[in-house]
């Protein structure tokens, strides 16, 4: 399952082993694209943590982790910042990313 996070629970709901966070809107096609790919991963993988941000309702997290394009994935383990994905990323190539931080 994919969680929605907010302002108010984004750093709280991220600081705990891997967390995936998929950067999204409503309006942006590419993020349309990408979010059936991350409802699959997060179907498979019990070992990370699947979240997601609509950006125009939390938008001051976007601007504090520098978001400027969607849809930007962000990797974090043990709550710092691992990798940053942006643009459309295909289900197998985004399952190795994961692979590589998890342990």
């Amino acid at each position: 399952m994919v969680e929605a996070l907010t302002e108010k629970n984004f750093e709280e709901e991220t600081k705990d082993g891997v967390v995936l966070t998929d950067f999204w809107a409503t309006w942006c096609g590419p993020c349309r694209m990408q979010s059936p790919v991350i409802d699959e991963l997060a179907e498979e993988r019990q070992d990370v943590k699947f979240t997601k941000v609509d950006v125009d309702e939390n938008q001051s997290i976007a601007k504090n982790l520098g978001i400027m394009a969607i849809p930007t994935l962000i990797i974090k383990k043990n709550g710092e910042i691992v990798d940053r994905i942006t643009g459309y990323t295909p289900k197998e190539k985004l399952d190795e990313i994961l692979d590589q931080y998890v342990d």
